[in-house]
């Protein structure tokens, strides 16, 4: 073993160690080490006593830089966005405003709430991300697991962002991570309410041929959401019209994505496949 593979693998040892011992939280403490803070923390919704943190981007000079909302995984139940600190700074040290906002998680709330507060985020962004150095003519939705169920769905279901006088298909684009776009409700069935309303939590039931771009990145070997989810929807936007570009990552599972965030080095087609879509939606 060389000594790059050494210093490649002693932290995906410990993070494993931590993530077999149930300690999510001291995952987190360890992903996030050395990140610096947000350079803002502000409610969005101070009604649900909803923040979002905010990570002006580095190296942007005179214009506007692009901007990314962010939200977090966590099947629908936990997170938030202090744990995704190492997100916001890797996006932020690229040359993007990263937005890192909190949503209503169950019990305390439930299909479709999550996605008014995620919606609501998105309007907050539009209205201030120029004061923040950011374009808000260049607003790009990015989420990983859950989150990115929620960015998709805003994406493709107009309403939520139409209600906040904003049309979904004037976003830049959407960025997927591991991403269920078509899935079995199951044990979620609490969170998403009679099953009348499932149809309504799929991004795949509302392509029509006026949705943003999309990037999708999934890992192969995902066993937590089926990697088929993404090329199904990517296929419904390409057949309706659209641009949508699929980046598998072989041999990497539900947090591959993220991992290439947290350390470029883990998976190396991550970090350029988003800054590569972020500079350029419709190649």
């Amino acid at each position: 073993m060389t000594t790059l593979q050494r210093l490649l693998l002693a932290p995906l040892i410990a993070a494993s160690t931590l993530l077999a011992t149930g300690c999510e939280r001291a995952l987190f403490a360890f992903v996030n080490r050395g990140a610096a803070p947000p350079d803002a923390s502000v409610a969005y919704a101070p009604d649900r006593g909803l923040s979002l943190d905010v990570y002006r981007a580095r190296g942007a000079g005179t214009q506007a830089a692009p901007v990314a909302v962010f939200f977090y995984g966590g099947a629908w139940k936990r997170g938030e966005r202090a744990q995704y600190r190492f997100v916001g700074r890797r996006l932020a040290d690229n040359g993007v405003l990263a937005i890192v906002a909190d949503y209503r998680t169950w019990p305390r709330a439930g299909f479709p709430a999550f996605m008014d507060d995620a919606a609501d985020a998105v309007a907050w962004t539009r209205a201030h991300a120029a004061g923040y150095g950011g374009d808000p003519g260049r607003i790009f939705l990015m989420g990983h697991s859950a989150g990115a169920q929620i960015a998709a769905l805003l994406g493709t279901d107009a309403r939520y962002l139409r209600a906040r006088g904003i049309h979904a298909g004037a976003l830049a684009g959407v960025i997927g991570l591991s991403g269920p776009y078509d899935f079995v409700i199951g044990e979620y069935a609490p969170i998403f309410g009679p099953p009348s309303q499932w149809p309504n939590a799929q991004a795949v039931n509302f392509v029509d041929g006026d949705e943003p771009p999309f990037l999708l990145v999934h890992g192969e070997r995902d066993r937590v959401v089926e990697f088929r989810d993404s090329p199904e929807l990517a296929g419904l936007l390409r057949a309706a019209g659209g641009t949508a570009r699929v980046v598998p990552i072989p041999g990497g599972g539900h947090s591959a994505p993220l991992a290439g965030l947290y350390d470029p080095r883990r998976s190396p087609a991550v970090l350029p496949a988003i800054l590569g879509f972020i500079a350029d939606p419709e190649r």
